[in-house]
């Protein structure tokens, strides 16, 4: 086959076979396809679109383009969830020992920062010792000794992927709906899951910010990931507030702790763990439906057997074997602390979430650039939540960092924000929609 050939056709909008878009898919993988070619090929897909069919064999082609991870001998479901990314977005760190403390195995595949959004793999990089990119064996062994284990991609896992997105971000073609799944999928399905949850973010913090746009990426999630063989289902939640009360790597990591020592406050970021986990138990059968799941969900925590699933995985990995009975001694600490009070009280009304995600990414909390070291320490804790009142001198959210410079800045930007009106108002729902199989 001509890869030129296969880039006419989809430029033409021709539907191309099962076995075009393998060899594609395998040529990104082993070099044979140049990076031109990947560029025209993107672009032809980003004006011209693809079929469902399309879709899944692109995903599958990219999956098989390095290694597939196995799990036999597991007595129990090998599941896991994704997320579109968000502020303040911790889900993860509670969702995987939740599910495992269920009978769960939870292989969780992270990734890092990207934009304005945070990481899950550099939250847990605030935890001394803890590897987030550990050998094979070790990843198995934590994930087959206590259910969980969360790293990043390693390069035997979607190599054709890791080329194509670099690729994609320099030709302005990341936004194609058809390139997103394949992309996120084929990273996911390598990881040899049995089912899978997708969180697609919708609203100020979220990349895709229109309702529209995220109910379409969960639909095609949804049929590509069923269509490969991998039961999925989707839920559509609210970004236009952070999740968590606080946005930053250690900070998040302290959160998460809270909650799993059932401690936690924020009812929205609770909503948003037990919705995605119930969800998980029945469509890996640990559940017959959702409000059992939840019951057992909430046994879990109660008994403490969710936190002690972090424990052990954060001790598997490298971190302290006491963390989770003193994470304070271990994550570290900015050197500023500062509450920002409000001028003038009032509801609180609006919240520019993506100018949160950047305050903290100005503090030192993010990546300007890939090369770019973060400060783990900085950040913002004590959001207030939308429909909260706040009078004349409250704190509307404390801020962590590492000089009075970057301080300032940071209040200048989270003032901007955050909206105060005189009139009440109401938070948004956390969870608009479920999407599965059946309603693609």
């Amino acid at each position: 086959m001509l890869p030129q050939e296969i880039i006419r056709r989809k430029r033409d909008g021709e539907i191309l076979s099962t076995e075009e878009i393998l060899f594609f898919s395998k040529g990104i993988g082993d070099g044979s396809i140049s990076e031109g070619q990947i560029a025209a090929f993107a672009m032809a897909v980003y004006f011209k679109g693809m079929t469902l069919a399309e879709r899944v064999t692109l995903t599958e082609g990219m999956r098989d383009s390095g290694e597939v991870l196995e799990w036999r001998g597991l007595d129990g479901p090998v599941i896991d969830k994704h997320s579109t990314g968000g502020v303040g977005d911790n889900v993860s760190l509670m969702l995987g020992p939740l599910v495992a403390a269920c009978g769960g195995y939870v292989p969780m595949i992270s990734g890092r920062g990207l934009g304005h959004t945070g990481g899950t793999l550099d939250k847990l990089d605030s935890i001394p010792g803890y590897e987030t990119m550990p050998s094979n064996p070790l990843f198995r062994e934590v994930v087959q000794g206590c259910g969980v284990a969360i790293i990043g991609q390693t390069g035997d896992l979607a190599p054709a992927d890791k080329r194509f997105y670099a690729t994609r971000d320099i030709t302005a073609t990341v936004e194609s709906l058809d390139l997103i799944t394949a992309s996120i999928l084929s990273k996911k399905l390598a990881a040899g899951l049995d089912a899978l949850v997708m969180d697609v973010k919708t609203g100020s913090g979220a990349f895709m910010k229109e309702y529209t746009d995220a109910r379409a990426l969960a639909k095609s999630i949804v049929g590509v990931a069923n269509g490969a063989g991998v039961k999925t289902s989707a839920l559509v939640t609210d970004m236009n507030e952070p999740l968590a009360g606080c946005a930053g790597n250690a900070l998040e990591v302290q959160d998460a702790v809270t909650f799993l020592r059932g401690e936690g406050e924020r009812s929205r970021l609770e909503t948003v763990v037990m919705t995605l986990s119930a969800e998980l138990l029945v469509l890996g059968g640990l559940a017959e439906g959702r409000d059992e799941a939840k019951r057992i969900l909430k046994s879990a925590l109660d008994t403490g057997k969710a936190a002690e699933a972090f424990g052990r995985m954060v001790s598997g990995l490298g971190g302290p074997s006491d963390f989770l009975e003193r994470p304070s001694e271990y994550l570290p600490i900015a050197a500023l602390r500062r509450d920002l009070l409000v001028p003038s009280g009032g509801w609180v009304s609006k919240i520019d979430t993506r100018e949160l995600g950047i305050a903290v990414l100005e503090l030192g909390g993010g990546r300007r650039r890939a090369e770019d070291a973060i400060d783990y320490s900085v950040g913002i804790s004590g959001i207030a939540e939308l429909g909260q009142h706040l009078e004349k001198g409250d704190p509307l959210c404390q801020i962590h960092a590492r000089n009075e410079d970057e301080l300032a800045q940071a209040e200048k930007r989270i003032l901007a924000a955050i909206t105060l009106t005189d009139e009440q108002a109401s938070g948004q729902p956390v969870v608009y929609e479920r999407v599965d199989q059946a309603s693609v």
